[in-house]
């Protein structure tokens, strides 16, 4: 597995085992709230993965973007896929997400790079 996703993924484990250790009722929710969020519904997980990367790329939130990369990728989005996402976002966000995308397309060749 490439470093950048290992690390990514074991320091988000580590700091959410902290967070759910501290046993606040409001953030247990709200992480719950989040997974749920993101399952299959009206629409399918695969989309709601693709339109929340978008919107974490135009909130320019570098470890949303990341997790929800590996998701789509999980989800089986193609790189035409997240290449369209990515012009979205950019469009939305304008030349500012630039930097996002840049580590954002990173990010998506190690995930390919480990399959």
């Amino acid at each position: 597995m490439s470093d950048l996703v290992k690390d990514f993924n074991e320091y988000r484990q580590r700091m959410n085992d902290k967070i759910m250790a501290a046993d606040n009722l409001v953030l247990k929710r709200l992480f719950n709230l989040d997974t749920n969020t993101y399952t299959d519904g009206a629409l399918p997980a695969k989309t709601k993965e693709m339109i929340g990367l978008a919107a974490s790329m135009v909130l320019r939130c570098d470890d949303c973007i990341k997790y929800h990369i590996e998701k789509c990728h999980e989800l089986g989005v193609t790189q035409e896929e997240i290449f369209e996402v990515f012009a979205i976002s950019n469009i939305i966000g304008g030349t500012i997400v630039i930097p996002h995308l840049r580590r954002a397309v990173e990010y998506w060749e190690a995930l390919e790079n480990k399959s």
